[in-house]
């Protein structure tokens, strides 16, 4: 371990590792198998990178996006790391060179894309050459429940029945317990050793709001919570996330859009412009963000419900990737959930994959509904119980709802959805309550029922956070005809008989939370640190767009901050800011000290 260790210091550029690394780095070094879960930014990819420079021969590292690979092997090749990608992007006059390089043994690590390992030619091809590990990232793509299911990754047991004495190595950030049970049978992992890190992101904000217009609220969250900052922002359908994009150009920000329905070009020249430039705002549908690297995202944001808390949680790990602060966001309503439960009641799916997919959905639900700290909720979910202490820094723990016995309104509710015959939604069934003589209300003469007015005492926002609530926690469901219609089930008896009551979150206005912003860091910073701050960063700009990688490659964001603090002017003192390894130093340390000298 003490040559890992000079190899963090000396090409990483790091002074020590973090939680599990060194445990992991030393078990694959010795030839053993592991499965690691660590979150989004935990420092995954050093736990193969770094074994890689220690065994002889090459590491195969198998990652399911372009983008990725790209994006690592630029990183890598930063540092002084002989790395190159074999994909589909590459001509078939440069993939031969890659493979003739392969052959002469001119790689530390190898990215290929699991199309492109499976195949008869690839695999033959690296029976001739020494292999020191395989690496398997994004892992999780193994499981068939998951919402970046990965077919080729279910044949990758391939590796361990032809290379049983070459070492693997799963990684994944985002893996609930039955999909570890997937990835260890489907990938023959039946005797490697599992390390199982912290879920935790202690950096990430997570907010959850009830949705009234989510594109105005979008705007309020951006311009004052992160005006000029990267961001990704969620939404379920294409035409939802053109209609954002262009509502945030409109506000002037610069604002980019990515879903399956563009071609592939386009899409291509958005996502390198978010990941190549600052303050861009990706607008995206799921199609987008697994394995992007990009460490200044300063927030995610949701407009509609994920399917899953797997999938919550990995879209959200995209933000604040540099253990600075940053924001997961949120906006859900009513019509979120009745959308969900539709589309899974809809899907050509086999059963099994319904009830697995309403499980999910159901612990969502419960992520969205808790009067809890959600941080506590989520990392439950993952299985991490031992520290159930509010964490402080999400939305019910900063700004706690209040609980109220809505038992009365609720019975109001569901008995409104009996006597007009469970055939109609919310909003009809609010007129309804609230005595609104609509006209549909008079076509169907339901200004004449018990329930007419019943419910005028409670505004209209306040009755749909019942109904909203009351569908989460399952005691009314939807048509199995699609139309968004409201009907009772077998749990809504007990609380029309009084034989059960129903305790729901007091809805309020909104508030904006306290606490620390991002932006404040620059804040603090006096004149000569800002001046030193904004050198640095054209300088780091110029640099990155000669190289064509984007600046985070030359530079974190952590490793610019902490020169202006310290304002190195010697290279021993560079080598004492994290980040800078002996490349970078080579590289860059005389540009480095001139900027800092000058200022």
């Amino acid at each position: 371990m003490s040559k890992a260790l000079n190899i963090l210091k000396e090409v990483f550029g790091y002074p020590a590792f973090r939680g599990q690394q060194a445990e992991v780095i030393a078990h694959l070094a010795n030839g053993g198998d592991c499965l690691v879960l660590m979150p989004t930014g935990g420092g995954k990819s050093l736990c193969y990178q770094i074994p890689a420079l220690l065994r002889d021969g090459v590491a195969i590292v198998v990652s399911p996006l372009i983008a990725l690979m790209q994006n690592q092997v630029a990183a890598l090749h930063e540092i002084g790391v002989r790395a190159a990608v074999l994909n589909s992007s590459l001509s078939q006059q440069e993939a031969a060179q890659v493979e003739q390089n392969l052959q002469a043994g001119e790689y530390d690590l190898l990215y290929v894309a699991p199309e492109r390992l499976l195949t008869a030619r690839f695999l033959n091809l690296i029976t001739r050459i020494p292999i020191a590990l395989f690496a398997i990232d994004e892992a999780h793509c193994v499981s068939q429940w998951g919402h970046d299911f990965r077919p080729e990754y279910s044949q990758l047991s391939v590796l361990h029945e032809r290379f049983s004495e070459v070492p693997r190595i799963a990684l994944t950030a985002t893996a609930d317990m039955d999909t570890r049970k997937e990835i260890i049978e489907r990938l023959g992992l039946d005797v490697a050793r599992v390390f199982v890190s912290s879920f935790d992101r202690p950096n990430i904000r997570y907010q959850i709001i009830d949705k009234t217009n989510s594109r105005s609220q979008l705007l309020t969250f951006i311009q004052a919570e992160h005006p000029g900052d990267a961001g990704i922002v969620y939404c379920l359908s294409r035409k939802k996330v053109e209609e954002t994009t262009a509502c945030l150009v409109d506000h002037g920000m610069r604002a980019v859009a990515y879903h399956a329905g563009m071609n592939m070009q386009e899409r291509s020249l958005n996502q390198e412009k978010f990941l190549r430039e600052e303050g861009i705002i990706m607008v995206a549908t799921i199609a987008f963000g697994m394995g992007i690297d990009k460490p200044d995202v300063r927030f995610v944001a949701h407009l509609d419900l994920p399917k899953s808390i797997e999938g919550y949680y990995q879209e959200t790990g995209r933000a604040g990737r540099d253990g600075q602060a940053a924001n997961a966001w949120m906006v859900y309503g009513l019509g979120d959930v009745i959308q969900q439960r539709r589309m899974i009641e809809e899907s050509q799916a086999q059963l099994k994959f319904k009830q697995v997919a309403a499980r999910k959905l159901e612990a969502m639900l419960s992520l969205c509904e808790t009067t809890t700290c959600r941080r506590a909720r989520l990392l439950s979910y993952f299985g991490e119980t031992a520290d159930t202490a509010p964490c402080g820094n999400c939305d019910v723990c900063l700004n706690p709802p209040e609980v109220w016995d809505a038992t009365v309104e609720v019975q109001k509710a569901l008995s409104c959805v009996y006597r007009t015959g469970q055939n109609f939604g919310a909003g009809h069934l609010i007129d309804v309550l609230r005595g609104n003589l609509t006209e549909r209300v008079q076509q169907w003469h339901h200004d004449r029922i018990s329930t007419f007015g019943i419910g005028k005492d409670l505004p209209e926002r306040a009755w749909r956070a019942i109904f909203r609530q009351i569908v989460a926690l399952g005691l009314l469901t939807t048509d199995s005809e699609g139309h968004g219609a409201l009907q009772l089930i077998e749990a809504s008896r007990a609380v029309l008989k009084g034989q059960q009551s129903v305790f729901l979150r007091l809805q309020t206005k909104p508030e904006r939370l306290s606490g620390k912003r991002q932006a404040d860091d620059l804040a603090l910073l006096d004149t000569a640190e800002r001046y030193r701050w904004e050198r640095l960063r054209l300088w780091r700009a110029k640099t990155a767009k000669e190289h064509g990688v984007p600046a985070y490659v030359i530079f974190h964001d952590a490793t610019l901050h902490e020169l202006v603090r310290l304002c190195p002017q010697t290279e021993d003192e560079l080598r004492l800011v994290t980040g800078i390894g002996a490349r970078k130093l080579d590289k860059y340390g005389n540009h480095l000290i001139e900027i800092l000298r000058g200022c």
